[in-house]
């Protein structure tokens, strides 16, 4: 068996291992598992190319490089997995995504500069022979426009989970106008790309791109940002996979392809929960902030303390929490889970609603309650839950707001009107966290704090569980 079949063998096999991992991903029983997969798969795949590497006569100054890249690139991952929080996680996320939009715009350049740069070379008149020199040349155009896209969103994306920059959409005049005369120009660009490949060509399709990104992410308001997260991890897919056509790799193309379908679905699914649209995402618009412009009268809201809410929970059957991204930066999910088990050991009836927009990433909140050895049986997504809230005695909503808004379903001008949400407010006691009464970050404020069976406890979420800890 030659290295280039046995690399082929390889590929498939680590291809196989990315549909384990993807189908282990799906269930919070499997997710670990899953995740085993994923790594033995990408093992499997760094192997192989090694392999074929030196099997080609790579030189030994190539190799040298190539390891030096794996041990590099493998050393800060781990140390970002070790250091990084749990609320970090969507802006790290987002922030690998614009590698991956990097990688692929790198390796558009470089399928430029070794055939279309040089016609008379090798690698150019084999194409032509063969009678795909012209796919070539779309391929690096899309390759490299679909990675500038992804680069530059992810970098927006990143910036604003992380509050470097404010969450508000960047809201020009003719935005939608803009975006489509940036999809048209770089349509025209790429056929004459592919007519007559020229290097301004080339660098006009990646300034557009990049801008593009830039302006497409820019003008999405906070909230809609789990549904970004989601549609660069789509858009991180398709870039690989257009890396993988440009290069000849299989593996690369079957994985780009599983990662770009797979994130295409999640963001559908995430639009769904939203009761959004796709294409309204992309239009942006949505999570400007309510502040001082909302000036309607929603009446005055009602406080409680540590020992009001154990009182509550003490005499209460049932009891449902619904966390939200607030329960992440106060780190209270080990908290929470101890209030579980206490509440379950007195033969009280504790779940979990999750709303599939908690957070400001897909599977946030489930992540989270994993971690502090929450029993998964108990975690239910909102069409799991929603109709058992009326039969609820107490809720507490945990950092939680946008998602347990029922101006989504009483008020048709808001911003979220029609957003499936929890309906919390069935319940005969809501107990709401928060540290103020400011709006959530969609920017919308709720009129749920503001209800007769409402009561806000403020503060730090970890510190007032332990309060009502040591009360029970």
């Amino acid at each position: 068996m030659t290295a280039e079949t046995a690399a082929q063998a390889a590929y498939i096999v680590a291809a196989l291992l990315f549909i384990l991992a993807l189908a282990g991903l799906s269930k919070h029983e499997t997710a670990r598992l899953g995740n085993s997969f994923a790594m033995a798969g990408m093992a499997v795949a760094l192997l192989a190319t090694v392999a074929l590497a030196v099997e080609q006569d790579l030189s030994v100054p190539g190799l040298g490089l190539l390891v030096v890249a794996m041990l590099l690139g493998g050393a800060v991952g781990l140390r970002r997995a070790k250091v990084v929080e749990m609320t970090g996680m969507p802006e790290l996320i987002a922030l690998l995504h614009s590698f991956v939009g990097l990688a692929a715009v790198l390796v558009g350049w470089n399928g430029y500069l070794l055939v279309e740069a040089d016609p008379d070379g090798p690698e150019a008149a084999l194409l032509d022979a063969v009678g795909t020199l012209g796919i070539h040349h779309a391929e690096v155009m899309i390759g490299v426009f679909i990675g500038a896209v992804t680069f530059t969103g992810s970098i927006i994306a990143f910036l604003k989970l992380s509050a470097r920059i404010g969450s508000n959409p960047l809201v020009l005049p003719g935005k939608n106008l803009l975006n489509l005369t940036a999809l048209g120009l770089v349509g025209v660009l790429t056929v004459w790309f592919v007519i007559d490949p020229q290097l301004w060509l080339l660098i006009a399709v990646t300034l557009v791109a990049l801008l593009l990104g830039l302006h497409l992410v820019a003008s999405i308001g906070g909230g809609d940002m789990p549904v970004v997260v989601s549609m660069l991890n789509s858009y991180s897919g398709w870039a690989a996979a257009a890396a993988g056509f440009l290069l000849e790799n299989n593996l690369l193309i079957i994985t780009g392809a599983l990662v770009g379908s797979s994130g295409a679905y999640l963001s559908f699914i995430m639009c769904k929960a939203m009761n959004r649209s796709f294409l309204s995402v992309i239009a942006g618009g949505f999570g400007i902030e309510a502040g001082p412009g909302d000036d309607r009268d929603y009446g005055e809201h009602r406080e409680i303390n540590a020992e009001g809410v154990a009182q509550l929970l003490a005499e209460a059957d049932r009891v449902i929490i619904t966390p939200g991204y607030g329960m992440a930066v106060a780190q209270a999910q080990h908290g929470v889970a101890e209030l579980t088990r206490r509440l379950r050991d007195r033969g009280v009836d504790v779940r979990f609603g999750i709303h599939p927009v908690a957070g400001r990433l897909p599977g946030h909140m489930n992540v989270l309650l994993a971690e502090a050895k929450v029993p998964y049986d108990i975690v239910l997504e909102l069409d799991e839950i929603n109709d058992d809230f009326a039969d609820t005695a107490v809720v507490l909503v945990i950092g939680a707001n946008d998602t347990v808004n029922p101006a989504a379903n009483d008020d048709p001008t808001s911003p979220i009107a029609g957003m499936p949400v929890l309906t919390v407010w069935d319940a005969d006691d809501v107990v709401i966290f928060k540290r103020s009464m400011a709006s959530g970050y969609a920017g919308v404020q709720n009129p749920l704090f503001f209800r007769g069976n409402s009561a806000m406890i403020f503060g730090d979420a970890k510190e007032r569980v332990e309060d009502i800890l040591r009360v029970l």
